[in-house]
């Protein structure tokens, strides 16, 4: 069963879909909202603030990538499902990129789409709830923590990362100049490895590699065919 503290955002052009959707998740126990194109749908994000959002990629006056992508500038924590017609891998990987934590092709299964929503926000809750771990390190001249997701160099403006981000970094710290096996972290971070979540990693091991090129003696090596390694030559 869901629960009734969670809130779910969902928008799409198609009424038939939208009450599709809701009957489903008002019958497992969520509050849910409801949206017809991207404007109203990123007031109604910013105003009611739910636990999770299920996106159409294609809408009126603003498009599901659009929408994703505002909603991120204010918010880098909710969980985000796209719901799309569209099957191109290149839109698929734009999905992940503006930071989609999943993806579900139309038409698509309701049990599967109800499975996906238990999956991120028990996954959410875990995450935040787990209190006991290292969360504090020194990556050459930064400090990395993970709690707060700050990445500070000295007395500059600490770099907030987003959860993913985070997520990442701290993995590669806790193997700091040793090999991250690409398959842990596609399992622990993304829940599962395939193509289209081995190419939204490399695509956040990318951002990594920004916040971090200022400092000579930090660098993540790519070891092919194997994962990566966090070098700290301090």
């Amino acid at each position: 069963m869901g629960s009734e503290k969670h809130s779910i955002l969902i928008a799409d052009d198609e009424a038939d879909i939208l009450e599709i959707i809701s009957h489903n998740l008002q019958k497992e126990g969520y509050q849910v909202y409801t949206a017809q194109n991207g404007e109203d749908a990123v007031n109604m994000a910013f105003e009611k603030k739910p636990n999770l959002i299920i996106l159409d990629v294609m809408m009126p006056r603003k498009d599901g990538f659009s929408l994703a992508q505002d909603i991120r500038s204010k918010n880098k924590e909710i969980p985000i499902i796209f719901l799309t017609a569209k099957t191109l891998k290149e839109d698929v990987l734009k999905g992940y990129q503006v930071g989609a934590d999943d993806y579900l092709n139309k038409p698509f299964d309701s049990e599967v789409l109800l499975f996906k929503i238990k999956a991120i926000l028990q996954r959410k809750e875990s995450d935040t709830s787990a209190e006991n771990e290292q969360f504090e390190f020194n990556i050459g001249g930064f400090f990395f923590n993970s709690k707060l997701r700050h990445l500070s160099v000295g007395e500059e403006e600490p770099q907030k990362l987003s959860p993913k981000e985070s997520k990442l970094l701290r993995m590669l710290a806790l193997h700091k100049n040793d090999l991250m096996p690409r398959e842990l972290a596609l399992t622990k971070i993304w829940r599962d490895d395939n193509y289209f979540t081995s190419r939204s990693m490399d695509v956040y091991i990318a951002k990594l590699r920004k916040y971090l090129k200022n400092d000579d003696t930090v660098e993540i090596l790519n070891i092919h065919g194997e994962g990566f390694r966090l070098v700290d030559k301090n």
